[in-house]
C-alpha cells in the first residue's frame, strides 16, 4: 500500500505567495522525514485564491532535490497544454535529478480556464494529450525520433537526456470521465481516481478498465492510486470540527468556478461536489482518528482493490501549518504501520 501526500500548493489566505512556497517546502522536509511514500504534485493555472503550482515538474524538481527517499510523483502533467517533446526533456531530467524516483503522472484537468489561457481548444484534448503521450514515450525510447500526427511534427529528434530509470518513469493516468476508465484499460496504464461517483459506479468503472486492460495484454490484478482528502487527529470531535471550515471553502470555490467546467459530465460531477453539505462530504474523504482512518482505508480496499491513497492533508488549504503537522505525523505513525 502506496501512501502519499497530494498538493498543488494549496494558497493559505492569511500568506504571500512566497510565504504559501516556504510553508509547502517545509511539509516536503516533514514527509520525507516522517516516512510518506511519495508526494504527488498537481498542475494549476490561473487559481490565485486556490493553488500557486503552475508546474508540476518545477515543483517535482525542486522536491527532488531536497529529499533523498520518497517518490516524487505528477498528479498529473496536463500533456495538451503543453509541447510534449519539452515535457519529456525536463521529467526526464527530472528523474536524473532523483535518481529515478520520479512518477510520471499525466491527465487532461476537468477545468477549462486552463485551456482558454493557453488559447488550447478543449474539444481537441483527448486527440492532443494521446498524441502527446506517444510522442514522449518514443522520445525516450529512440535516439532519432520522428512523429508525424495531427498536432505535432517532429523530425529525428534526439531527446538529451534519456530517462535515468529504464526504459522510462512509471506512467499513471488519471481517470475521471466514464469513458477515460475504458479507453485507458485499452492502454494498458495504471490509474488515479477521485471519489466523485457511488461506489457501486466506480466499481463497475473498474471492472470495465480491468476488463479492457486484461484483452489488451495486461495481467494481474489493478493497481490503483485513489486521491482524497485526509485529516488525522487525537480525537473524532477535533478530526471532524478542524478541517470544516477550510474544506466547505473548497466546496465553495468548486461551485464559483462551475462556469468553467470542461464538458457536460464534468460540471454535473463538480455541480454535485459544490451542493453537498458537510455531512455529505464526510462520506467521501477520510478524516477522524487514526484507528477510524485505517478502518476507512480498509474498506476502500474492500471496495475498490485500491493499491493506494494519495491524500490531499490540508483540504480546502486553510488549516492551521501546526494541525497539518501534526496530522501527518499522526497518518505516519499509527496509521501506515497497519498496512506495511
Amino acid at each position: 500500500m502506496d501512501f502519499g501526500i497530494f498538493t498543488m500548493f494549496s494558497a493559505r489566505e492569511s500568506l504571500t505567495q512566497h510565504e504559501i512556497f516556504k510553508e509547502w517546502f517545509d511539509l516536503v522536509q516533514v514527509a520525507e522525514e516522517s516516512g510518506i511514500d511519495t508526494f504527488w504534485l498537481g498542475e494549476s493555472h490561473f487559481r490565485p485564491n486556490r493553488a500557486m503550482l503552475a508546474s508540476p515538474l518545477i515543483g517535482a524538481s525542486a522536491v527532488a532535490s531536497r529529499t533523498q527517499r520518497m517518490q516524487v510523483g505528477l498528479a498529473v502533467q496536463v500533456l495538451p497544454l503543453a509541447n510534449p517533446i519539452r515535457i519529456a526533456e525536463e521529467a526526464a531530467i527530472v528523474d536524473h535529478i532523483s535518481e529515478g524516483r520520479l512518477v510520471f503522472g499525466v491527465g487532461r484537468s476537468s477545468f477549462i480556464e486552463s485551456y482558454n489561457g493557453y488559447n488550447v481548444d478543449y474539444g481537441e484534448s483527448r486527440a492532443r494529450f494521446l498524441e502527446s503521450l506517444e510522442i514522449i514515450q518514443g522520445a525516450w525510447g529512440s535516439e532519432d525520433f520522428s512523429y508525424h500526427g495531427e498536432y505535432f511534427d517532429f523530425d529525428d529528434v534526439n531527446l538529451v537526456p534519456k530517462p535515468y530509470q529504464t526504459p522510462h518513469p512509471p506512467i499513471r493516468v488519471a481517470v475521471e470521465s466514464r469513458d477515460t476508465f475504458r479507453l485507458v484499460g485499452d492502454m494498458g496504464f495504471p490509474i488515479f481516481m477521485r471519489h466523485q461517483m457511488e461506489i457501486s459506479e466506480l466499481q463497475d468503472l473498474l471492472g470495465e478498465y480491468e476488463e479492457r486492460r486484461h484483452n489488451a495484454g495486461g495481467s494481474g490484478p489493478n493497481d490503483v492510486i485513489l486521491q482524497l482528502a485526509c485529516y488525522v487527529a487525537d480525537t473524532e470531535q477535533a478530526a471532524i470540527h478542524e478541517p470544516e471550515a477550510s474544506t466547505m471553502r473548497q466546496r465553495r470555490l468548486v461551485a464559483d468556478a462551475l462556469h468553467a467546467a470542461a464538458d457536460e459530465e464534468a460540471y454535473e460531477r463538480l455541480k454535485r461536489i459544490s451542493e453537498t453539505t458537510y455531512e455529505d462530504v464526510l462520506t467521501r474523504v477520510i478524516y477522524g482518528t487514526p484507528e477510524m482512518v485505517v478502518e476507512r482505508i480498509n474498506q476502500y480496499k474492500e471496495d475498490l482493490g485500491i493499491t493506494g491513497v494519495s491524500l490531499d492533508i490540508n483540504p480546502g488549504g486553510q488549516v492551521p501549518y501546526d494541525r497539518v503537522v501534526n496530522s501527518m505525523k499522526l497518518l505516519t505513525e499509527k496509521v501506515m504501520p497497519e498496512f506495511k
